[in-house]
């Protein structure tokens, strides 16, 4: 993960109440390491079920943190080229129509 405060990349994947950076010593789990941070949101918070915390730089006890840029993009052989166009096709529209036929072939046409 990269800590929210000096941006260095630590060796640290999941951060738990009281762990901190080991270079500038920040605390970890923090509202502002936190993908659902979010400054001016109701209570800096897109996750709309989480309780109020004042100090979003200290370490709290929210069941909802998830690490800031942990949802990452899928790695191995099969994506190491990129995406294949249809000929004329945009962005997006092979992954459209991949989902759409899955669709259609678990509920039928």
């Amino acid at each position: 993960m990269i800590c929210w405060k000096c941006k260095k990349e630590i060796s640290i994947e999941k951060p738990v109440r009281g762990d901190e950076c080991p270079l500038c010593h920040a605390d970890l789990h923090v509202c502002r390491a936190c993908d659902f941070y979010e400054s001016g949101a109701h209570n800096d918070c897109r996750e709309s079920s989480t309780e109020f915390v004042n100090d979003k730089e200290r370490g709290n006890f929210c069941e909802y943190f998830r690490v800031k840029g942990a949802l990452r993009e899928p790695q191995g052989p099969q994506f190491a080229q990129g995406p294949q166009f249809a000929q004329g096709a945009q962005p997006g529209q092979n992954a459209q129509a991949a989902a759409r036929d899955a669709f259609n072939a678990l509920f039928g046409d």
